[in-house]
């Protein structure tokens, strides 16, 4: 078995990976930040980030009462629900109305029922609509 040889990825994107130590999850991403890039400097955007989270659900704990070695009754916290989120590919300020834009660079392959539904905590719980750049 070879050991060097890449493993196909899911959806056939090819990861960019810069000199700076920047990764891209695909050509398509890296294209739009340097489209995004250009923007910023022409004074079209400002404020522009990659890779921004947006917590949807928080985590769930459930509290247990226990005893420590003094006798002491201490509440620790089991998880029961990790928490989820949303990592946007770019956020950034639409300089011509002031509004913070969330932006997504996808293929209709990566449009899966996991990402739906996070789209919709998005406009549910922050009231921002994902900009979804799609090719």
């Amino acid at each position: 078995m070879n050991y060097f040889i890449k493993p196909k990825s899911k959806y056939n994107n090819k990861v960019v990976d810069l000199i700076s130590g920047e990764r891209f999850d695909s050509k398509k991403e890296y294209a739009r930040w340097c489209e995004l890039k250009l923007m910023e400097q022409g004074g079209l955007i400002e404020k522009l980030e990659r890779q921004v989270p947006f917590e949807l659900i928080p985590a769930q704990y459930e509290d247990i009462e226990m005893i420590n070695k003094n006798g002491k009754k201490i509440i620790k916290k089991k998880l029961l629900e990790r928490g989820c989120s949303y990592l946007a590919d770019f956020v950034y300020i639409d300089s011509e109305n002031g509004k913070q834009v969330v932006e997504d660079t996808k293929s209709k392959a990566t449009i899966t029922p996991e990402y739906i539904i996070k789209r919709k905590l998005m406009l549910y719980k922050y009231g921002i609509k994902i900009k979804e750049m799609i090719e």
